[in-house]
């Protein structure tokens, strides 16, 4: 990989600062809200033990980010990059929360349109985990152009599998909705 998936970016909305144990208390507070997790796949990451697994792993990731929305200058959430394939020339994107202060915003659509067409300089696909019950994911997966490609059980860092469904945006799709 001759590419960083950590770089700090920023558009007109938001700025993603590559994720420091330092941001642990800032993210907590807007993960502490149990509505935020009411449709992900783990319904219990709002509970303090269980968040600091998903930070561990969002540390270890070496691709998570604190997303902070430019006109309020708040921490909103987080996403990350993760699990690089050379082979296949793709990466994931994904355990993305917001503040619930945030959505419907367009906070999130800014975000995933900044972090893929910088990661699509890099690779040619671009893949997305969702939980199953996760409507309101998978709405925002197909408004961003993304396609189902399946279903299957996915084990998050230190927590249990989950079927997901799996959305995929490739680099000629991207860039030809996007010139």
């Amino acid at each position: 990989m001759n590419f960083s998936i950590q770089p700090r970016l920023e558009n007109e909305r938001a700025i993603l600062y590559p994720l420091q144990q330092s941001d642990f208390e800032a993210l907590y507070e807007v993960a502490s809200d149990p509505l935020v997790w009411e449709q992900h796949p783990n319904k219990t990451r709002w509970q303090r033990p269980v968040f600091e697994t998903y930070f561990d792993g969002a540390m270890k990731s070496g691709g998570a980010f604190r997303i902070v929305d430019k006109a309020t200058g708040r921490t909103a959430g987080s996403s990350r990059f993760y699990d690089y394939d050379p082979q296949q020339n793709s990466i994931l994107i994904g355990y993305t929360f917001y503040s619930r202060e945030f959505w419907g915003s367009g906070l999130n659509p800014s975000v995933k349109h900044l972090m893929l067409s910088w990661i699509f300089q890099y690779v040619d696909k671009v893949i997305f985990h969702v939980g199953a019950v996760n409507t309101r994911s998978q709405i925002a997966m197909t408004r961003l152009g993304a396609r189902k490609v399946k279903e299957e059980e996915v084990a998050y860092f230190g927590e249990p599998s989950r079927l997901n469904c799996i959305y995929e945006i490739n680099k000629a799709d991207w860039q030809a909705q996007h010139p």
